[in-house]
């Protein structure tokens, strides 16, 4: 797991903006949630970990991801990197609910997008 701030994303003049911070060559799959005031994502799954990395982009408010070695704060203007295989929950704050983007980066673009 690793935070930045958007701010702090290295300069992309070709692919995605999070090229460097994840493998894959283009963003695949993604989402904008709003989340309800402390809802755990995917909270009926014991484990939810995926083969590739996962971005979250906090847009607004703040929230906190469980992970198996300890819990991590993010808020909006972070951007969160759950490396491969690493197993996770978002949990949206009650006093301030996130807006969140999340991204899967892959060899190949998404079906919409493939020539």
């Amino acid at each position: 797991m690793r935070v930045c701030r958007l701010a702090e994303l290295p300069a992309s003049g070709e692919g995605h903006i999070f090229r460097g911070l994840v493998p894959g060559r283009f963003i695949y799959s993604g989402g904008l949630v709003f989340s309800e005031p402390g809802r755990v994502a995917h909270e009926d799954e014991p484990r939810h970990v995926h083969e590739e990395g996962e971005i979250f982009v906090i847009l607004q408010g703040k929230a906190v991801v469980h992970f198996d070695h300890g819990d991590q704060a993010i808020q909006a203007g972070e951007v969160m990197i759950v490396e491969p295989g690493e197993n996770h929950h978002l949990e949206s704050a009650t006093d301030d609910p996130c807006i969140v983007i999340w991204l899967h980066a892959g060899p190949e673009p998404h079906p919409a997008q493939a020539a």
